[in-house]
């Protein structure tokens, strides 16, 4: 099975997970995590004709159980958000509730037990094959960790989606993180899993919370090489980042041959995002989108969970960037020379008075040298990716200079 976008392959059943009531995660205005992102990418995708594909459902997610959120979190760390979201004048910091990176709401329970809930809904609907591919562009929360949120994050949706395929019988899971920040929630979680490979290609920890993230995090004892990490240099722009996910991610996923895989978006990384110093176009991230879902394609007859995260450019960057993502898990990607339609532009100017992007892309020239030239010692990018081969490939049976 290849995937070929554009091409006449038949269409993939797609499900978006989305509804409005999504847009209750809000931490308040002047947050960067405005709950704008995802209404304004709902609105683009629908306005591109993506919503109304024959081959796409739209799922409504429901609020996720205790048990549910307690597959990955502990029943405290629950109960002590369940109480800040009742009494948001009461915060729990060692927690990570009600700090300047994650105030307390009235709701926040129940607005994050949603967004995890869209993740659950799409990996029973991978599990259960009523979808190939699903997207819950507003998920990606990955710096939730089993006792604490952290960075925007309260429940971790990708790392309930994993545990649910594997208490639903998937052997081998790869979660694939381009957000500009380092996955560090998911992969602590799945630390010492080795039915999980966590692979994150992030901005270095140096330059870039949460400061973690560097090649020599392998995994536990137990799961030694399921932790791979590639902290690239503030500034890396398309080609390098390119580069060093084409010489990581596809050698790892064709080792560890998963049966599903699990990807999150953030576009933090585009050159635009004033959280994050890397140099990246939505062309850039559009090429890595279709990457991941090639490998999905290639060692998983299909089956792919695709998640948003990070992205605090809420009008030119988010939505052209998770809009580029939906279409292309659905089989039918949006060329990047597209014109935005006019009525979306004439929407942003309104609410938010600034002009939106003319065209679905940055206009870039996508060019990247591929591992197969060599090793630069003198380029930092290679060093980084080479920390990261040398770190890990050997646990795969891989050679870190010629694999």
């Amino acid at each position: 099975m290849t995937f070929l976008p554009g091409l006449s392959q038949p269409a993939p059943p797609t499900m978006v997970v989305w509804n409005s009531a999504m847009t209750a995660y809000n931490f308040g205005l002047g947050h960067p995590m405005a709950p704008a992102r995802l209404d304004l990418t709902a609105r683009l995708a629908r306005g591109l004709g993506l919503f109304d594909l024959e081959h796409v459902s739209i799922g409504v997610p429901e609020v996720a159980s205790d048990a549910e959120l307690e597959t990955v979190h502990s029943s405290e760390f629950v109960a002590a958000v369940r109480r800040v979201s009742a009494d948001p004048m009461s915060p729990d910091e060692a927690r990570g509730l009600g700090t300047d990176d994650d105030p307390a709401f009235a709701g926040m329970h129940e607005a994050a037990a949603r967004l995890a809930g869209g993740s659950l809904m799409a990996a029973s609907a991978v599990l259960d094959g009523s979808a190939l591919h699903a997207v819950n562009f507003g998920g990606g929360l990955h710096h939730a960790a089993r006792e604490r949120a952290s960075g925007f994050c309260i429940y971790n949706d990708s790392a309930l989606a994993i545990q649910r395929l594997l208490d639903g019988g998937i052997r081998r899971v790869v979660y694939i993180d381009v957000d500009a920040h380092h996955g560090d929630g998911t992969e602590s979680i799945f630390w010492d899993d080795p039915r999980v490979l966590t692979i994150s290609l992030h901005e270095s920890g140096l330059t870039l919370f949460p400061g973690t993230g560097f090649a020599n995090e392998t995994g536990g004892p137990q799961a030694e090489g399921s932790a791979a990490n590639v902290a690239l240099p503030s500034g890396t722009g398309d080609a390098g980042w390119l580069r060093a996910f084409h010489a990581v991610v596809p050698q790892l996923v064709g080792a560890f041959q998963p049966e599903v895989i699990v990807s999150q978006h953030g576009c933090d990384s585009h050159r635009r995002d004033p959280l994050a110093h890397l140099n990246i176009s939505v062309d850039g991230q559009r090429e890595a989108a279709i990457a991941v879902g090639n490998l999905a394609a290639r060692h998983c007859e299909g089956r792919w969970i695709a998640t948003g995260g990070g992205g605090y450019s809420v009008t030119d960057v988010v939505p052209r960037s998770w809009s580029h993502l939906i279409a292309i898990a659905a089989g039918r990607p949006v060329p990047l020379r597209t014109a935005v339609p006019e009525d979306w532009r004439a929407y942003v100017a309104d609410k938010f008075g600034r002009d939106a992007p003319g065209m679905m892309g940055d206009d870039v020239e996508l060019w990247w040298r591929s591992w197969e030239v060599g090793f630069d010692p003198n380029d930092a990018v290679d060093r980084s990716v080479m920390a990261t081969r040398k770190a890990v490939f050997p646990f795969h049976g891989l050679d870190p200079w010629f694999d």
